[in-house]
């Protein structure tokens, strides 16, 4: 390919809305560019990186068995009715009428379909199967943001297992592990593999693969010392002890005026530390208020109480729901003596001398005793782990940070084929539902995190694998006749090499194309001009590592293709 007749858009500053590394480097550097909120054009470098990615990813499904597959992005809703999420999942999926009056939604997720084919399945001699596919999923995001980190229609390939008991889907799941694991690796990054929430897909195990950036939107907790990993939606930590003072036989009543938060109470009259207050929450799940107690210096993880409560409907109750419940405003609110529904942090078990809200605005209990004072239905595992909090399982520091989720895979069990009657014959001649694993890889949010990833001040610096181009030949002087007939033997040489090869042919000066180079991050340069032709040599820059050595220009092909093919892996 030459620049000349490449569409390569490349542009000199930074977008005024992008806020994410790869976001600015994939519009500036000419791979997108942005149709409306959330949604993207690929360009031709975007799809070639694209493009390639969909290669790799095929080539380890390929690998374990896994069955390609191209299924419908257009789902009448009574697939949907079927399994209970037509009702379930929210403003987030686009749903239309058709001119027939029949309503459709446009695919955020395969599982229904995928099983609705899997009824086709009647015994368990053709078990084990997995398919697969790469597919557009649309989903109608709330705040589209960090170009293709979070869009509202994207590719990705989504995988499927079934199989006829338990074990089979373990090892499904391990299978997919492991080809996740290539699959990143060919990619250019080590992702963490970290416990999680199912959320709405359902099943009772799901790990997240994640990939450390300050772009990223998860939080993870992870332990250097013994390896563990987990979302703060799903991940927990062993607090310490807490020795609490000898309180009061009863809880005392004392005035707080104008105070509202846990802060403010901290500073009140010599203060009471968030560990020593009782945080209440009002929820309502179903219609019905329910209590949520927290330590004060804890913050409620909503996934791990979606997780953990049974409800249709979940959602923190409006200030006018909370004062019609207890009677006061959000900061003097209590549990004491109240006759509702009242789930505890496990953190509060068997804690004493504490300070809570007495259901009266500028006022609060001191010296309440959680087992005495408050009539607890259920306690759970409801905070969000800290930094520096004990690890679970070894008892060392955790570290909390940013990261962007970028694969997912689900145990889901039988709750699909339940729903739609995916059943098989088993050895006994008994009718059993199919047991499921789901496994998804978003592609466009992989291309960006390679970027998030691999990067510099200068531009983007692609892993060989998924370079647009491997090298570009660099012309300084194109309209000197040595100087092009010299580019286009290698540019030729390296074509038939079957190199990936990118001639930058451009009457630009060469400042100009150095830049753009850098900038399109591709991993070789090969420069051509009239200075080192003189001398017989080509200079040959390896865009990652910024070192550049001269090569014998009748062994320059040669070269170059053995140092491309040693770095791809």
């Amino acid at each position: 390919m030459r620049w000349t007749q490449s569409f390569i858009p490349t542009l000199r500053d930074d977008p005024a809305d992008a806020e994410a590394v790869s976001h600015k480097l994939l519009l500036r550097a000419g791979f997108a560019r942005q149709l409306m909120s959330g949604v993207y054009s690929l360009l031709p470098l975007g799809q070639r990186v694209r493009l390639k990615i969909i290669g790799i990813i095929r080539d380890e499904m390929n690998a374990i068995g896994a069955q390609e597959f191209l299924l419908p992005s257009m789902h009448p809703r009574e697939v949907w009715e079927q399994s209970g999420r037509w009702s379930a999942v929210g403003p987030e999926m686009f749903r239309f009428e058709d001119r027939r009056g029949s309503d459709i939604a446009l695919g955020m997720t395969h599982e229904e379909i995928f099983t609705h084919v899997a009824t086709e399945i009647r015994s368990y001699k053709q078990l084990p199967q997995v398919f697969y596919q790469f597919q557009a999923k649309f989903r109608d995001e709330a705040r589209p943001k960090s170009g293709l980190l979070r869009v509202r229609e994207f590719t990705m390939k989504d995988s499927y297992s079934f199989d006829v008991d338990e074990p089979g889907l373990d090892a499904a799941f391990e299978r997919h592990f492991e080809a996740y694991r290539k699959i990143f690796n060919r990619l250019g990054f080590e992702a963490i593999a970290v416990e999680a929430s199912s959320g709405m897909m359902g099943g009772d195990q799901s790990i997240e693969f994640m990939l450390a950036s300050d772009a990223g939107e998860d939080w993870i907790a992870s332990c250097a010392a013994c390896g563990y990993a987990g979302n703060t939606e799903k991940a927990g930590s062993k607090l310490p002890a807490v020795e609490d003072e000898p309180g009061p036989a009863a809880p005392e009543k004392f005035a707080t005026p104008k105070v509202r938060t846990i802060e403010d109470l901290e500073k009140f009259e010599g203060g009471t530390p968030g560990i020593r207050q009782i945080k209440t929450l009002v929820y309502k799940v179903d219609g019905k208020d329910v209590l949520l107690l927290l330590r004060g210096c804890d913050v409620l993880s909503e996934q791990k109480l979606l997780d953990s409560v049974e409800g249709e409907e979940i959602r923190p109750a409006t200030g006018d729901e909370i004062r019609a419940a207890l009677g006061a405003s959000p900061g003097s609110l209590g549990a004491v003596g109240v006759d509702l529904f009242v789930i505890a942090d496990e953190a509060l078990r068997g804690r004493t001398n504490l300070t809570t809200g007495a259901n009266e605005d500028d006022f609060h209990l001191r010296g309440v005793d959680i087992e005495r004072d408050i009539d607890v239905k259920g306690w759970l595992d409801l905070r969000e782990v800290q930094d520096g909090e004990p690890c679970p399982l070894c008892e060392s520091p955790l570290s909390v940070y940013k990261t962007i989720e970028v694969g997912h895979i689900f145990k889901l069990g039988t709750k699909y084929s339940d729903a739609m009657d995916a059943t098989v014959l088993d050895e006994n001649g008994a009718t059993r539902p199919v047991v499921m694993g789901c496994y998804g890889i978003g592609v466009e949010r992989n291309l960006a995190a390679i970027v998030e990833a691999h990067h510099d001040e200068a531009g983007i610096i692609w892993p060989m694998n998924v370079a647009p181009f491997e090298v570009v030949v660099t012309v300084v002087k194109p309209k000197e006749v040595t100087c092009a007939e010299a580019a286009n033997r290698l540019y030729d040489a390296l074509q038939q090499g079957g190199i990936d090869v990118l001639l930058d042919d451009r009457d630009e000066r060469p400042g100009v194309k150095f830049k753009d180079a850098d900038l399109v991050g591709i991993p070789y340069r090969l420069t051509v001009g009239p200075k080192g032709l003189s001398d017989g040599v080509v200079e040959l820059r390896n865009r990652r590592t910024g070192e550049s050595r001269d090569l014998p220009i009748d062994h320059a092909a040669e070269t170059v293709i053995e140092a491309v093919l040693d770095e791809r892996r």
